[in-house]
């Protein structure tokens, strides 16, 4: 206890040199929550846009549809899986799809198309197409007075064909029945622009799909937007548990090729993070062991009148904990609004950055435990491993030579 008292008055004593110690130390804490917030964020984001874009967290699909696509592997009565997915308080939401390659035309030209059926209500909660409207509105699944249904389609099948809202679209394709598949539909809404990866897509209501294609109730793909995002695997076990006769798979399985890519990007992060670590071990190592070494006289004295080595070793430790304590504390304090301001409004990159595979034009961080406690735990390790020598050094230094120095 008295050991304690001492460290905490010695801190208090030398006001100019503590000041200068846990502003180092304070902003050494606030650079690494930073650094580890950006990284997080900007991984976390990727893989948030990706599975709200249309994968979701997991898909059930019948034997190995997701490998090898055949119109013929549908899932039959996909109404009570939907039944068991809204009983689970796990799943935010689900939607149903058909998938099919049919070509579009128009009055004077063609154009390959990848048809996706879709239950419009439950698309709109699961995904984020609504949002990629460009032009029109989200479309119902209503049949209007002609007897045509609505169809949203792709910017680019919009441009090749030179159609608009309002204009026909006739889709050619084969049906699950072996026959030719073919339809007219009104264009009600074009999604994205040119560039987007839905430019050659046409969407229909999951009904209108269904008759197209002659598969009466049937689905190809249930795609599940889970509460957690960290129990898609977990989840996936459980669902497979309940569907045995289903292929359940984890948005990392499904994706497989985009989540190795971001496993390399993280992997190679490492090294950009490891630099950040370096300089703020390098700014608190100098820190710690200018404090000491300018100290070297008083310690000298301190020897001299009895105080025994272990003791003062054990006070240079104390100090320097109790003072990276602090400072880890008022980094806090400055480093939550910064996160803050950075996880929901972030900045814009002058220039989109590709992260595995996806476009990112907005950077935000992430507010988490993780972001605030590993910075914490390294810079009051770094401070406690590098004032442990130096208190050794003052503990075994000469006392006439200590007191000699200037």
């Amino acid at each position: 206890m008295l050991l304690f008292k001492l460290a905490f008055r010695n801190i208090f004593r030398q006001r100019r040199r503590s000041l200068l110690t846990a502003m180092s130390l304070t902003g050494g804490y606030v650079l690494c929550v930073f650094s580890f917030s950006m990284s997080e964020g900007s991984y976390s984001n990727a893989i948030s846009f990706f599975i709200q874009d249309h994968t979701g967290h997991i898909q059930i699909h019948k034997d190995d549809y997701l490998r090898k696509p055949k119109i013929h592997k549908s899932i039959e009565a996909p109404e009570d899986i939907s039944a068991i997915l809204d009983a689970s308080e796990q799943i935010e939401s689900h939607t149903l799809r058909i998938f099919a390659p049919s070509l579009a035309y128009s009055e004077t030209d063609n154009s390959p198309a990848q048809v996706i059926g879709i239950d419009l209500d439950r698309e709109r909660t699961t995904t984020t197409l609504a949002a990629k409207i460009s032009e029109g509105s989200y479309i119902n699944s209503e049949i209007d007075g002609e007897g045509y249904y609505s169809a949203m389609i792709g910017a680019g099948i919009a441009n090749n064909l030179n159609i608009g809202l309002g204009d026909e679209l006739i889709l050619i394709s084969q049906g699950a029945d072996g026959s030719i598949a073919n339809d007219i539909y009104i264009v009600g809404a074009i999604v994205g622009d040119r560039r987007s990866s839905d430019r050659s897509t046409v969407f229909l209501p999951l009904a209108a799909a269904q008759e197209f294609l002659s598969m009466n109730d049937e689905v190809h793909e249930v795609s599940i937007l889970l509460k957690d995002d960290g129990r898609a695997r977990a989840e996936a076990e459980i669902l497979q548990d309940l569907l045995p006769d289903l292929a359940v798979d984890p948005w990392q399985e499904v994706e497989a090729t985009f989540y190795q890519s971001m496993q390399t990007d993280k992997q190679g992060n490492v090294i950009f993070m490891g630099i950040i670590v370096f300089i703020v071990f390098v700014g608190v190592m100098n820190t710690v062991l200018m404090s000491v070494l300018e100290r070297t006289r008083e310690f000298g004295v301190l020897k001299a009148i009895g105080t025994r080595p272990a003791k003062l070793a054990l006070m240079i430790t104390l100090e320097t904990t109790m003072l990276a304590s602090i400072s880890v504390l008022l980094g806090l304090v400055l480093a939550i609004p910064l996160v803050l301001w950075f996880t929901y409004a972030g900045f814009a990159l002058p220039e989109p950055m590709d992260v595995g595979g996806i476009l990112m034009s907005h950077i935000t961080g992430e507010l988490s435990l993780y972001v605030f406690a590993a910075p914490l735990f390294l810079i009051l390790g770094f401070a406690i491993l590098i004032s442990i020598p130096a208190g050794i050094r003052a503990a075994f230094n000469s006392p006439t030579e200590a007191m000699r120095s200037n």
